[in-house]
């Protein structure tokens, strides 16, 4: 038996979103702290989450976490210039589009789940589309509204992570996930 390797996916996803909304929120600019945050929490922690929640069993967790986070990887690479840049916005508001639409698809997967991690979902599903249209449309102010969407994303995957971590060690509900 292995422990739950969610908390760790879901800190790694809060943590790193959080810090890249306070960006989007204009509290300053997109540099080294939040790449690197991107490549290794973000990035490999929940690559590795992912991988043992394969272990487990669960394929929801093994494709959420490893999925994001690869996105963080790719992230990455676009903004470090570790590929040549594009200049076509429409294709950088459509790579924010296709995982505005597999987080869509993973939200309906948390119906069956508690409304925590419903709200992290929702709101990433949000998120995405948001930066999706500010990217394709060159609408700037629409980063602003994706910030604090975001920063409410992420604080609601480090709740869900607490949550887990702490119920399960005093053994009852510290902090409800519904």
């Amino acid at each position: 038996m292995i422990a739950n390797p969610a908390p760790l996916g879901l800190l790694a996803f809060g943590m790193t979103t959080v810090l890249l909304n306070l960006h989007n929120l204009g509290l300053y600019g997109l540099d080294s702290t939040i790449l690197t945050m991107g490549i290794f929490y973000g990035g490999l922690a929940q690559v590795v989450a992912g991988i043992f929640e394969f272990k487990k069993g669960n394929t929801f967790g093994a494709t959420a976490f490893t999925s994001y986070g690869l996105f963080w990887l790719t992230f990455v690479a676009i903004n470090a210039g570790w590929v040549p840049a594009s200049s076509d916005n429409i294709a950088l508001g459509a790579y924010f589009a296709i995982w505005g639409v597999l987080t869509l698809f993973l939200f309906i997967g948390t119906l069956k789940g508690n409304r925590a991690l419903q709200v992290v979902f929702l709101t990433l599903a949000m998120l995405f589309f948001l930066v999706a249209i500010k990217d394709a449309t060159g609408m700037s102010d629409i980063a602003y509204i994706a910030g604090a969407v975001g920063v409410l994303c992420g604080s609601a995957a480090i709740y869900t992570a607490f949550g887990e971590v702490l119920n399960e060690q005093y053994g009852k509900t510290l902090l409800p996930l519904g």
